[in-house]
């Protein structure tokens, strides 16, 4: 058993060795990385526009389950760069073309992990959208892959990458406001009814079974389809694990976690609407590490105000840190430091909106890719798989209707099997993330 388990791994490294040995020479002969972006409707087609401004990167391929949406990439990439890009229904197939070096991801959330795990095992590097994954288990099997297979997984959360919430990050870190022992993330996004829309037979052009991949069968209908997936369990997670997650990765960057939290309690619901959407438009979720610090978040679709001096309007998402000397609030536009009693305001930074945060996020990723170090990467998958699991754990806790205990090392429900059945899923065939990576 140990010299079959030892063969295997000398294997697998030797195998590893030769597919980077063949991207070094790749990278080095032409200085660019060639990608095939999977999912190129909304947020691919930013993925697109951000890659065809970078030097390094060549767009080689597009993979979609609608025509209509390979027809405007290609369009994109020519107008863009002179050249056509392959296109492809099947991500599988596009991942077997050796002269493709990385992937980059933008499906629909349950899509993730399984596309991602599918081109690392193919010797791709990945850039993945958040939530990195539609389930808790699913993410530490692509963290697992990653480390396996020596790939570059970068996920898309690109609040690392923004100079001004990397300053207030330091900030924190470096005691600006004391001990930090709270910390709150708003995502006060407004979203309106999605109404309803009938189920019925797919348009032609589009590949509907495969669009939902390793959730159930059910019957097309345009909700179920165009970004309103995201508030359909089966396919999203909420606003929490859409916007949200965004902002729960900054609250746990700035208070210096890396673990799972002792328990948590999420209550809310969909408030107003009759309409098809199965997720909350309110959710207030409330982490506990058991060492004396706090993490709450807030979900609110509906109309709403600020808090903490954060932009009053119709969106309001950012964060808000507490210390023992004094509070810090960061958003999209900048951030606000407050010290002592009379809460001074003692420091402000402002995002100078330079070049484009995806855009700096990509490059960082393309960095990596030829240093092959995925410590070099701002978001690496094991961060992504944190930042999404807390959104996951408040959705369990939510769905329950309850408080939840965790086991934080074994990243399991404590004595409660009921929640330990959801920190997976019931993947459809051949759709599955598999036990053994």
């Amino acid at each position: 058993m140990i010299d079959a388990t030892r063969r295997t791994i000398v294997k697998g490294a030797a195998a590893a060795a030769v597919v980077n040995s063949r991207l070094s020479r790749v990278l080095g002969a032409n200085g660019r990385v060639n990608m095939a972006v999977v999912g190129v409707g909304g947020r691919g087609t930013n993925h697109l526009q951000e890659y065809v401004k970078i030097e390094g990167a060549h767009v080689a391929a597009v993979v979609d389950v609608n025509q209509a949406a390979q027809e405007k990439a290609v369009a994109l990439v020519e107008k863009a760069r002179g050249h056509k890009p392959k296109t492809y229904y099947d991500m599988r197939d596009a991942f077997q073309d050796k002269n493709i070096d990385a992937v980059s991801i933008a499906t629909p959330n349950h899509w993730h992990v399984l596309a991602a795990l599918w081109a690392v095992q193919a010797g791709k590097d990945v850039y993945v959208e958040k939530p990195v994954s539609h389930n808790i288990w699913e993410a530490y099997q692509l963290v697992k892959a990653a480390r396996q297979y020596g790939k570059i997984v970068q996920v898309g959360q690109q609040s690392r990458s923004i100079p001004h919430k990397m300053q207030a990050m330091k900030l924190l870190h470096d005691g600006a406001i004391g001990k930090v022992y709270m910390a709150k993330g708003l995502c006060y996004k407004r979203r309106k009814s999605i109404g309803h829309t009938p189920d019925e037979p797919a348009p032609a052009g589009i590949q509907w079974e495969t669009f939902l991949g390793p959730a159930p069968v059910k019957p097309f209908s345009w909700n179920k389809f165009r970004y309103n997936w995201h508030w359909f369990w089966d396919t999203g997670n909420g606003d929490i694990g859409n916007q949200g997650v965004h902002e729960m990765d900054i609250a746990l960057w700035g208070m210096g976690k890396t673990n799972f939290p002792k328990n948590v309690v999420c209550s809310g619901g969909k408030f107003l609407y009759q309409d098809d959407q199965e997720t909350p438009n309110t959710q207030h979720a409330a982490f506990d590490f058991g060492d004396g610090t706090r993490l709450e978040f807030e979900v609110r679709g509906l109309l709403t105000m600020g808090e903490a001096d954060l932009k009053s309007g119709s969106n309001v998402v950012g964060n808000i840190f507490f210390g023992s000397d004094g509070v810090l609030a960061v958003d999209g536009a900048g951030f606000k430091l407050y010290k002592g009693e009379d809460r001074k305001l003692e420091m402000e930074g402002k995002n100078e909106r330079g070049p484009s945060d995806t855009g700096m996020h990509m490059e960082n990723f393309l960095a990596a890719v030829k240093s092959r170090n995925h410590k070099d990467l701002r978001c690496d998958v094991e961060t992504g798989a944190l930042s999404a699991s807390l959104c996951h754990l408040a959705n369990i806790s939510y769905r329950l209707g309850r408080r939840i205990a965790i086991d934080q090392d074994a990243r399991r429900f404590i004595n409660d099997s009921e929640a330990n059945t959801m920190l997976t899923r019931n993947y459809r065939a051949p759709f599955v993330v598999p036990e053994k990576v």
